[in-house]
């Protein structure tokens, strides 16, 4: 499969991801209406998207920038020192 180029398509799918995390939390935050729920997962998603952030800017920035990732699952080969295919 290629890299996704239509422009369209791409904000499509970024509007998908933001509606699909939006019903998720708040189908969280109806099961469990209080205020520590809230803040966790304000916490767990703040500190993934850091953790993105970090495999994805961070590391082909200043680590390593010979390097490019097509995806989490390079990253993690990466990260534990294998090479890729």
């Amino acid at each position: 499969m290629g890299d996704l180029e239509n422009p369209k398509i791409i904000w499509f799918k970024g509007i998908l991801f933001f509606f699909l995390g939006s019903f998720s939390a708040c189908l969280i935050l109806i099961r469990h209406p209080q205020v520590t729920t809230a803040l966790l997962l304000l916490v767990a998603i703040w500190a993934f998207c850091r953790c993105y952030y970090f495999a994805f800017y961070v590391i082909e920035k200043y680590v390593d920038p010979s390097f490019r990732f097509a995806g989490l699952l390079d990253f993690v080969q990466y990260a534990l020192g294998r090479e890729r295919k």
